[in-house]
């Protein structure tokens, strides 16, 4: 049997009112797909696991977000390197009609589903993988937004400094810590530093 966690009906009622039904969509197409899937929250986003991760879906302020833990073993070198330039396994997703049909996307699931079962694991990848990765928090947005300088900086970064900054903020234990690195990242790259400026060679 599957496992529902109540985070994540939170973490959907708190979303923003158009991403809801795109986030209960992908939540029963998981659920049929795979019935004994446990879900959780990592990383600030709403976690599937089924042996080990399966996908997880994000919800921004004005798009949502679906991606596949093994991306690249489910779609091939190709798809692989989308991801990598947009966010989840399906880009930008503004509404329930932006995505697959739900048999093309249990489809994939049930391909992840078979790579977990018989403990296939993914190609060389940073702790929270290219998906996650791929995916700044929505109050990390927001934060860089109130700071026009920090924001034109961000967007100039390779995907990689973008990334160290992301996954500092996403791997804090705590709120207070969170927040702190948040308020010093602003500053830094407001500053025009990337994310180990300290350790660059002048």
């Amino acid at each position: 049997m599957g496992k529902k966690d109540p985070r994540v009906d939170a973490y959907i009622a708190k979303s923003e009112k158009f991403a809801q039904p795109i986030l209960i969509h992908l939540r029963k197409i998981v659920d049929r797909a795979c019935p004994d899937v446990v879900e959780t929250i990592k990383w600030n986003m709403p976690i599937f696991e089924y042996k080990g991760i399966l996908c997880n879906m994000a919800s921004f302020k004005n798009h949502c977000a679906f991606g596949f833990w093994k991306g690249k073993l489910i779609f091939g070198n190709k798809r692989a390197k989308e991801e990598t330039q947009a966010m989840g396994s399906f880009g930008k997703i503004g509404s329930v009609q932006d995505l697959p049909s739900e048999k093309i996307i249990a489809s994939y699931i049930k391909k992840a589903m078979e790579l977990n079962e018989v403990g296939i694991k993914t190609p060389a990848r940073r702790k929270a993988g290219l998906e996650v990765e791929s995916i700044p928090p929505a109050y990390f947005m927001d934060a860089l937004k109130k700071n026009k300088m920090a924001l034109e900086t961000y967007e100039k970064f390779s995907p990689g400094n973008k990334r160290e900054y992301v996954m500092w903020i996403l791997e804090a234990k705590t709120d207070e810590t969170r927040n702190k690195r948040l308020k010093t990242a602003i500053e830094w790259m407001a500053e025009g530093k990337i994310r180990n400026w300290k350790y660059v060679k002048k």
